[in-house]
Formats: C-alpha cells, structure tokens, sequence
C-alpha cells in the first residue's frame, strides 16, 4: 500500500504539472503572447518535463534502484497515453514511438536525479 501511495504522489505531480504548463502555453497562445511554432516544441516539451518531475518525485521516494522506478512510472504514464490515444481514434505510428520512447527516457533520468538528490539530504 506504501508503494502504491509513492506511485499515486507521482502520477499526480506528473499529470497536474501537464495540466497547468498546458493552460499556462494555451492562455498565452490565446492572447497572442507566444507564437503556433513554440506551441508545437511546447507540445514536446511540456509531456517531456512533466514525466522527469513525476520520476523525480519517485526517485526521491525510492531506496534503490532509481532507473528502475523511473521505468515503472514511464511505462504507466505511456500505456495510459496510448490507450486515451485509440479511445480518441488515433493511430499509433513511428513517430509516437519515439515520443514515447523520449518519455521513458525523461522518467528515468527524472528518478535517477532525484534518488541522488536524496542521498545528498
């Protein structure tokens, strides 16, 4: 149930940091503030940030093995995006694999920082 707990801080610090950079980028889109061309690196950017404070979070929580909890953490985040992908309808294509295969890489180097930032506590 511990673990659960660990798992449960960290999808929610992932999900509520897309959900207020992705407002934050969409209001100033909105009034013209930013630009449609860094609206599309935001696109990239924000999921990418997101996931490595998410695997921070667990990492920072974790005993050992931070590449490992960074691993479980992306895998949960990405299975969900792609099943919310093919309720909407869309395809998965290449692309989308190197995308996630880019957030599994930020969850990991995510946990990995911060389960070295708690052995420095």
């Amino acid at each position: 149930m511990k673990y659960l707990k660990k798992i449960l801080k960290s999808f929610l610090f992932t999900i509520s940091s897309v959900i207020i950079l992705t407002f934050l980028f969409t209001l100033l889109n909105y009034f013209d503030i930013i630009g449609s061309k860094i609206m599309n690196i935001a696109k990239v950017i924000i999921p990418l940030f997101s996931l490595a404070l998410g695997g921070f979070v667990i990492g920072k929580n974790a005993n050992k093995n931070g590449w490992l909890e960074g691993i479980k953490i992306g895998i949960i985040i990405i299975v969900l995006i792609s099943i919310g992908n093919l309720i909407f309808g869309q395809n998965i294509n290449g692309k989308d694999f190197i995308f996630y295969a880019l957030l599994l890489i930020s969850a990991i180097f995510g946990s990995m920082f911060g389960i070295n930032m708690k052995k420095e506590s």
